[in-house]
């Protein structure tokens, strides 16, 4: 039987970095013989991530263009020229079958040498809003496996395969690890408990939120998993002592965070959504407005418009929180009704899908 062999990029974030992961550990569970090649950008959180995932990974000196104007910007048809010929170097040696994309600036010089190089290529699209790496890289490629419907203004139709995001497989049974996730955090199983996520760096407007709101929570009798972001906790630990309220710079067993959660307030990072999908519990999704397109307005819009979870823009934090999630507390019928419709927007079999079609391109 023939050895595969398979390069993913994706990076940058934590919603680009996971789908790589998962991808290949499905094509790893099919061909365990396979050689695997991930591609970053130097310095960035794939260069420790997927190392600690057990995969290999090569940087390359690539950054995005800063929305001001900065001496960053001035290097970056360098760092793109270094990227586009360390990643020609990259393609020749190690022989790829097929180069799958997840998003980041690094899949961008990889996947356009790759399709030069007549390599198969696949883009895997977690947003509502395709970035535009993704969208340069969608003529010369292969399949496109997106996350959203009506993403034929964006892509070419013939390509895309509506797949969703790829997600932890332990998500899909969340509600039999109730018991087993509130001994694991110490919780009062005689309280609603709140969970608040971030991101994987965290996020400073939610974090001031949260801040703000402690002694609501109090009055309600929320306990709250407060996953603020290493860039926080040092910050925001000492508010751990007012009791009632854990503080977590990252949160490896999201499995059991989700089993415990009653009410989750999230960003509208495309993992997230998928993931809160899959868990199905009522969220309060509170975008960041400081991403390219405000593409995490729009993935949390439409699950909204499906009345699947509320949304609260930072500007309208300081006016409406207090009214929006004291509604959702006191009704029950709420939560449940999100729950319920959120849940019929998951698509949990995204990772086998997205594995089909690049079986079909290598055999």
């Amino acid at each position: 039987m023939k050895q595969y062999k398979f390069i993913l990029s994706g990076g940058g974030t934590g919603g680009h970095i996971y789908p790589a992961i998962a991808i290949a550990n499905e094509l790893k569970s099919r061909f365990p013989d396979a050689e695997f090649l991930f591609v970053g950008a130097k310095d960035k959180m794939e260069m420790q991530k997927v190392p600690q995932a057990g995969y290999k990974i090569i940087g390359l000196w690539i950054a995005g263009l800063q929305r001001r104007l900065t001496f960053d910007n001035t290097l970056f048809p360098i760092k793109l020229i270094s990227s586009l010929l360390k990643s020609r170097t990259i393609i020749r040696n190690f022989k790829p079958d097929v180069v799958v994309g997840t998003g980041g600036f690094a899949s961008g010089p990889l996947l356009q040498i790759a399709a030069i190089a007549g390599i198969p290529t696949v883009i895997q699209e977690q947003n509502s809003y395709p970035g535009i790496t993704n969208k340069l890289l969608s003529k010369n490629a292969d399949k496109i496996c997106v996350a959203y419907e009506n993403l034929e203004r964006f892509f070419p139709i013939n390509k895309m395969i509506l797949t969703g995001n790829p997600v932890r497989q332990d998500l899909i049974d969340i509600d039999s690890k109730r018991e087993e996730a509130l001994q694991y955090f110490n919780l009062d199983p005689n309280k609603q408990t709140l969970l608040v996520l971030g991101g994987s760096l965290g996020a400073r407007r939610v974090n001031q939120l949260i801040a703000k709101e402690i002694l609501t929570f109090a009055a309600h009798n929320i306990q709250v998993i407060w996953q603020c972001g290493k860039l926080y906790f040092d910050e925001y630990k000492r508010i751990e002592e007012n009791g009632n309220i854990q503080i977590h710079s990252f949160i490896d067993r999201m499995d059991l965070v989700y089993a415990a959660a009653d009410i989750v307030i999230s960003r509208a990072g495309a993992s997230s959504v998928s993931e809160l999908c899959i868990v199905g519990k009522p969220v309060i999704f509170i975008p960041s407005p400081n991403v390219a397109e405000d593409h995490q307005t729009k993935n949390a819009q439409t699950i909204v418009d499906k009345k699947g979870a509320l949304l609260l823009k930072e500007s309208e934090l300081d006016s409406q929180f207090s009214v929006v999630f004291e509604s959702l507390v006191k009704d029950p019928e709420k939560q449940k009704q999100l729950s319920k419709n959120i849940k019929q927007l998951a698509l949990p079999e995204a990772t086998k899908q997205i594995v089909d079609e690049i079986v079909k391109l290598i055999r």
